[in-house]
């Protein structure tokens, strides 16, 4: 027989004397807290859910301008914390972000025009993903703002660092196209030389600086023809550009972040029959992400590990085996071998150029040339703001946009003389807080790819998107952690009655007069967005 409760415990128990009541408070959902560019993502999806994709679009761009830029480029860290992955396979974010950008140029959505005219006026320097975010919440913030940049065309290294095969440029056209429409002044090929003149001349109130970073690190190599030696950010820039340059049927590449990667599998696009990359570390410890080398092996490219490069004297390469001492960093071991390439592409980082910003007064630099900043991203000099590539942060597009929006942020407080609001964030919902009970397995739908063996041909798009049916699927597997999806459980669950619903899209209240404390709400809540509370005494 079941056992009496032990009354002597000293533990919250439902009755006329109630311990604790529930309340409905939402948690923060782990793909929302791991999101660089500040997204709701678990807000949109439940819209896209239940078929409002244009409602979905407009909570994503609340804080990301270029959705359909980021459903392609973004390596997405909000599906790596999904804690869907602990069920069968976590969400593919990206997938339906990508899927309702493209769906926006298609059907010509428009953003809400800005309010009235702050009076104010912003100089962004860069037209890249920093700059461009920066300028989109500004403009609807109410403020003037002129966005100057050195290239032909905007977009920065979106547009000339990343390959057409990822980022076809007739998104990113129309994604900036309707930056533009907001009244944001884009001026290209007009670099800024002297920033404090350039502030005064056009009677800016704040400026935020967001240069890419354009200019490859270098490294002396023994080379009898020093012209078979090329950049990557160069080679990428020129091929962007509508370029062909001539690279030879062997390229190598030297280095393993995700321009070697890029400038590798380019490398085939241009007709090398053999692309390989060097690389002085394991695989492990690469900084390319997992899958860019993935994507540039099934595409035939060879990586060689553990390995640097010595001289070359084409067609010869010679290269220096390594390994690992006991604390895992690379060696010579004085061993060579031999490797044909006709061309070498240095992958060896970037850096932004800052010359034109070291004369003004108070902004401080790092030992490897990035400014410095406070956590609201100003200088040293008041009212200069600077983010993205050019100030210590992990380098990619999605930060970069992020970066623009707390800049924004920033900005229109300082201009308004004001503190900015600093948004509160509740715990995050742990998977250990959810019941997955109430969910059914749903395997994870894949996005179309091309035949690896045949798409290196051209710059054709490699990756396909999904369909309505699809995105819509992949929408509904949310678990909605730790937000109020109005499942009814707690309705039905309450033995007292106490739970009322109020409606579609405001959920339930609870009648405390009714509630006695016993906890079965939260108990059979799947997704955590009940918590109990100590019932306050008098």
């Amino acid at each position: 027989m079941t056992a009496p409760p032990d009354l002597r415990l000293d533990t919250p128990r439902g009755g006329p004397d109630r311990a604790r009541r529930p309340v409905y408070l939402d948690l923060t959902p782990p793909c929302n807290a791991g999101c660089p560019a500040g997204e709701d993502i678990q807000g949109w999806l439940a819209l896209a859910r239940e078929g409002d994709n244009e409602g979905a679009w407009r909570k994503l761009v609340a804080a990301n301008p270029l959705p359909a830029v980021h459903g392609r480029v973004c390596y997405h860290p909000c599906e790596n914390l999904c804690n869907r992955a602990e069920l069968d396979s976590s969400v593919s974010i990206h997938g339906v972000e990508r899927f309702l950008g493209d769906l926006a140029v298609e059907r010509g959505w428009r953003l809400d025009p800005p309010p009235a005219p702050s009076g104010k006026r912003v100089l962004v320097v860069g037209a890249g993903p920093s700059g461009l975010s920066a300028a989109y919440h500004l403009a609807r913030l109410g403020h003037r703002v002129v966005v100057r940049d050195a290239g032909a065309e905007p977009g920065g290294m979106m547009r000339y660092g990343i390959p057409a095969y990822r980022l076809p440029r007739d998104v990113l056209d129309a994604e900036i196209a309707r930056i533009a429409a907001l009244g944001v002044e884009i001026k290209t090929g007009s670099p800024v030389r002297d920033l404090a003149a350039e502030r005064r001349a056009g009677n800016f109130d704040a400026v935020f600086v967001a240069v890419g970073a354009h200019l490859s690190k270098r490294v002396d190599i023994p080379a009898r023809e020093a012209g078979r030696i090329v950049d990557a950010v160069s080679l990428l820039r020129r091929v962007a550009a509508g370029e062909r340059p001539a690279i030879g049927r062997r390229v190598a590449v030297y280095g393993g972040g995700n321009t070697a990667m890029d400038a590798a599998r380019v490398a085939r696009r241009l007709g090398a029959e053999e692309a390989l990359i060097v690389y002085r570390r394991t695989r492990a410890q690469m900084p390319a992400h997992v899958e860019e080398a993935d994507e540039a092996e099934r595409e035939g490219v060879k990586i060689n590990w553990l390995r640097t490069i010595q001289a070359f004297d084409a067609p010869a390469l010679t290269v220096e085996l390594m390994e690992l001492d006991e604390d895992g960093r690379p060696v010579p071991t004085g061993r060579t071998e031999t490797l044909a390439a006709d061309t070498v592409v240095l992958a060896l980082g970037q850096r932004a150029d800052t010359a034109f910003l070291r004369d003004v007064p108070g902004i401080e630099f790092t030992s490897d040339g990035t400014v410095l900043v406070s956590a609201q991203l100003m200088t040293g000099c008041p009212g200069v703001f600077a983010g993205g590539d050019m100030v210590p942060a992990e380098r990619t597009v999605t930060v970069g946009v992020g970066h623009g929006r707390t800049a924004a942020r920033h900005i229109d407080a300082y201009l308004r003389n004001r503190p900015a609001a600093e948004p509160a964030r509740a715990p995050i919902a742990e998977f250990a807080g959810l019941h997955p009970w109430y969910f059914g397995d749903a395997d994870r739908r894949q996005q179309t790819e091309q035949d690896p063996r045949s798409r290196v041909g051209d710059f054709t798009e490699v990756v396909g998107g999904f369909d309505a049916a699809q995105a819509g699927y992949e929408a509904a597997r949310c678990l909605s952690c730790g937000t109020c999806f109005e499942c009814d459980g707690c309705l039905g669950a309450c033995p007292e009655g106490a739970v009322i619903k109020v409606g579609p899209g405001d959920r339930y209240r609870i009648d405390y007069d009714r509630c006695t404390g016993c906890g079965t709400c939260a108990a059979q809540c799947p997704v955590h967005a009940i918590s109990l509370i100590p019932e306050a005494t008098s």
